[in-house]
């Protein structure tokens, strides 16, 4: 009886240890921060500065796309539970509510440390040319893709430890440490980027979907999305003619594909312009197709496949 007692005692001891703020630090039996990331680069940046002090949980699931994530009540239930919730507010009304009604006090907005300077467009096509009003008939708030500009990315990294730090000061200086730690990192990123990009024979980039403007303006590239903001917005029949006509008179030769979503539109275009079809990763999540197993791998992919596609020397 008693055996069986203390068998029906364990589940319950287990899903208090799922928890995030349960969990040990470092083995050293103090409780570690528990941490929400809304999706996967935050996530990133939260486990590279916390390390063994924090417990990271994903809110947006491994290959899922982040742009339409829904959280199940399970989600949100353990999203209260945590001690910080790392999140773009914008990006995923999910999470915007979710932090509003379960967990203001924890949340962390990251869009002012991530200066989210440029304009959404429902479209990814350039609308120079149009009136004000027209123009401003396609704005569809901010882009939210900054962790594809590794400078954009660095304020984030620096504010993230900052709210660690305050949320656990007992250990602010490891936290501070770790932030140090991916600045430099991202500065060394930016300088690859910088070097691999600085002669390159078109400065055209053709997307499948208009995330990678702040990676255009950082490295002197111009973006053209086959689709807006958001990979599901498929353009009308207008728009892929615009498109390939800007495709042909600029001599672009590399139309990029992307990770998550369908190539279809993207091998529609190339096909039709004669251009060829690489893969350009948003890193909105990782999987196993992707071309490395973290952010900064992936990020070095895509700059070997930019090189590439752009004919740069």
């Amino acid at each position: 009886m008693k055996r069986a007692l203390l068998t029906l005692a364990v589940p319950p001891l287990l899903v208090l240890a799922g928890c995030g703020s349960s969990s040990e630090a470092g083995g050293s039996g103090e409780a570690a921060l528990g941490v929400s990331a809304a999706f996967y680069p935050l996530q990133w940046v939260s486990e590279q500065i916390g390390g063994d002090l924090v417990d990271v949980r994903s809110l947006t699931k491994p290959g899922a796309e982040p742009h339409d994530l829904e959280l199940t009540p399970k989600d949100v239930g353990e999203m209260a539970q945590s001690d910080v919730v790392v999140y773009l507010e914008g990006f995923q009304p999910a999470v915007d509510d979710a932090v509003r009604s379960q967990a203001e006090d924890a949340g962390f907005d990251v869009s002012s440390a991530a200066d989210l300077s440029l304009a959404a467009t429902e479209e990814g096509h350039d609308h120079s040319g149009e009136s004000e009003d027209e123009h401003a008939a396609h704005e569809g708030g901010k882009d939210p893709h900054f962790w594809l500009d590794p400078v954009r990315f660095e304020k984030v990294a620096t504010a993230v430890g900052e709210r660690f730090a305050t949320a656990d000061p007992a250990h602010a200086a490891q936290y501070r440490a770790g932030a140090a730690r991916v600045v430099a990192e991202l500065s060394t990123l930016d300088e690859d980027y910088r070097t691999g990009l600085a002669s390159c024979a078109s400065t055209d980039l053709v997307t499948g979907h208009a995330a990678f403007a702040y990676l255009a303006q950082r490295y002197g590239l111009s973006q053209e999305g086959i689709a807006g903001i958001s990979p599901d917005a498929e353009p009308d029949a207008a728009t892929l003619r615009d498109l390939a006509a800007h495709v042909e008179e600029h001599h672009v030769k590399t139309v990029y594909a992307e990770t998550l979503v369908s190539p279809a539109l993207a091998e529609t275009l190339a096909r039709e312009t004669g251009a060829t079809v690489a893969v350009l990763d948003p890193i909105e999540g990782i999987t196993e197709t992707s071309k490395g197993t973290d952010y900064l791998e992936v990020m070095r992919s895509n700059l070997a496949t930019l090189e590439k596609g752009q004919q740069c020397r």
